[in-house]
This record gives C-alpha cells, structure tokens and sequence, in this order.
C-alpha cells in the first residue's frame, strides 16, 4: 500500500467520523476532552496525529459528561470578517 492510498483511507475514516451520528453513539464509546493532552512540543503533523489517536473521533466527543459533536459550515467568509460584522451591528 503506497503513501497516497494511505492517505485516502485516512481521508475516508475522517468523512466516516465526520459524518457519524452522535445520538447513536454511546456515550461510554466517547472520549472526554478534557482528558486529552496536546503535546506541543510535536511537528503539527504529528500533534494532529496524536490528538485523533487520542480523541479518537474529533467530531464527537465528550465535554463534561455531554455528548458533543462538532461541525463546520462550507463558506468563503473567514472567522475574522464574521467577528468584525458581528463587532459592527454593536
């Protein structure tokens, strides 16, 4: 198996986390965050490596006894021009 095809299972594992539905998860298969331990003294590769190895899924998880799942909205618009149209309407 090649690098490239490497990272397409990787890739592929990531959509299927991505895309897993956390009311059918059970809660005892959840990882806590507070219990992961970014190691910063890694490469960013690394370190991205070692906190999904750690979390094992980076879109759902646990925060304090509660199931999370974390998700994002495909756009154009950055964080920063969002806060600053958010900072205006003040």
């Amino acid at each position: 198996m090649g690098d490239e095809e490497k990272i397409m299972i990787s890739v592929e594992k990531l959509i299927e986390m991505k895309n897993a539905d956390i009311h059918s998860i059970d809660k005892n298969d959840l990882v806590d965050i507070s219990k992961v331990k970014v190691k910063t003294n890694l490469s960013k590769e690394k370190r991205i490596l070692d906190y999904i190895k750690q979390i094992k899924n980076p879109y759902c998880f646990l925060c304090d006894g509660v199931k999370v799942k974390v998700s994002f909205i495909e756009t154009e618009a950055t964080l920063e021009s969002n806060l600053e149209n958010f900072l205006n309407t003040l």
